[in-house]
């Protein structure tokens, strides 16, 4: 059983999987920032860090494990954001 917890917490950690486009929107907005200030911080213009937001484009390696840990952190202090409502559901 251990094993299979393991291989469970191994696919919840990967550095690569990002909220849809829409709730990566939301949470930066539920924080006050603004795209050009998150965009400042990662080093990019905030047309580049507008199409990872959008989803157009994906971030690079070296920026992507921040950027998930970013959404992953907002999630958390934001949890009202990422859950369905009746006028949003998942789907």
């Amino acid at each position: 059983m251990s094993e299979l917890l393991d291989a469970v917490d191994a696919l919840l950690a990967r550095p690569d999987v990002m909220p849809p486009p829409d709730v990566r929107a939301r949470l930066r907005k539920a924080d006050g920032l603004t795209q050009e200030e998150v965009a400042g911080t990662f080093g990019v213009t905030r047309v580049a860090f507008h199409r990872w937001e959008t989803g157009i484009a994906k971030p690079r390696r070296r920026h992507l494990e921040a950027y998930v840990r970013l959404l992953d952190g907002w999630a958390k202090k934001h949890p009202e954001v990422v859950q369905p409502t009746p006028e949003r559901k998942a789907g």
